[in-house]
């Protein structure tokens, strides 16, 4: 591998895949996008631009676009997965043909597995094979922010530290810092769950509350996530560095945040399927609900906050009365 011209394959196109890509294409490297979507392709290619960050300026030379699975994966020193979460076992089944033992795995995708809750470097295993090298990359990270060379730091985390390593030598620009951690799962629990509360703090601004609401879904939300870690061994200071805190005050604050804009609409009345038809882009936190909901169910774990949300994308319950039973004294016996 020769670090300056390190090739990359990007499996997705969408917000965070473009913005990575620029990012890498910028420092030298040399980049393959693919997307399941011709017309996707077809405007890349045509345009040399991306509708969704029209701010950002794609380079003349460095990213090439294809439809082929085949063509973003062979010999690459990095085959990075930018597709939603519910699309990354079925794109790691197509790639699986041409990733051979020992590939990098970069995952940017936010979630866990409904039904499996398995995480999704997990999930890359299953169909990838246990000898890929995966790196979970992951943090407080909006694409509209590292498209435009705004400073972002964002944490790389592996149990192979010469993959992280790696990675972190290659996404390392002057305005990206990459730092390394050994606790992966603890990296992807924080990315999947900070979605869930930026919901939250979307529905607290939709109802016109204001600071002091928010910085308490944040805090809740910390205690929450820390209390799931925890369960599934991993290491506390993951939830209080960059890929917890940092990710979970960045996506709850953020008018970038997709999950909080959605959120926002819901608090506001708007019906949950017409709010996420609004976004038009995939939200995670909604879909990281019901795998989240039955892990707390199953390990009996204090997660109130988590159980409220559930019930109000469910419609079981509107978002008022949520703040009605956050403050009665037998909130356990609401949420049973």
């Amino acid at each position: 591998m020769t670090e300056g011209k390190a090739s990359v394959g990007i499996l997705g196109a969408g917000t965070w895949g473009m913005a990575l890509a620029r990012l890498l294409a910028n420092s030298g490297k040399d980049v393959v996008v693919w997307s399941a979507l011709e017309s996707e392709i077809e405007e890349l290619s045509r345009t040399n631009s991306y509708h969704r960050l029209p701010e950002m300026k794609l380079p003349d030379h460095g990213i090439r676009y294809t439809t082929s699975v085949q063509n973003a994966c062979e010999c690459k020193d990095i085959v990075l997965f930018a597709v939603p979460s519910v699309y990354v076992r079925e794109t790691a089944r197509k790639a699986a043909p041409f990733v051979p033992s020992g590939q990098i795995v970069v995952d940017v995708a936010k979630g866990i597995e409904d039904k499996t809750f398995k995480t999704l470097s997990e999930v890359l295993c299953d169909e990838l094979g246990d000898d890929v090298k995966i790196v979970v990359l992951s943090g407080p990270t909006h694409a509209e922010e590292v498209a435009v060379d705004l400073p972002t730091t964002i944490m790389a985390a592996s149990s192979d530290m010469a993959a992280a390593d790696f990675v972190k030598r290659t996404f390392s620009t002057g305005c990206m810092k990459v730092y390394t951690s050994t606790d992966v799962r603890g990296t992807e629990i924080c990315g999947a769950i900070k979605n869930i509360f930026a919901l939250a703090a979307g529905i607290s601004d939709g109802l016109g509350f204001g600071d002091n609401a928010k910085a308490a879904i944040m805090t809740l939300g910390i205690h929450e996530m820390n209390n799931l870690g925890r369960h599934l061994g991993c290491q506390p200071e993951t939830f209080f560095g960059l890929a917890g805190l940092g990710d979970l005050i960045v996506t709850c604050m953020s008018p970038h945040s997709r999950n909080n804009r959605c959120g926002r609409l819901i608090g506001q009345g708007v019906p949950v399927d017409e709010a996420v038809k609004r976004i038009g882009m995939v939200v995670e936190g909604i879909n990281a609900l019901t795998p989240v909901v039955r892990m707390a169910k199953k390990y009996d774990l204090d997660m109130p906050m988590v159980l409220l949300l559930f019930k109000i994308i469910k419609g079981q319950i509107t978002p008022h009365k949520a703040v009605d039973i956050i403050f009665s004294e037998n909130i356990d016996n609401e949420l049973d």
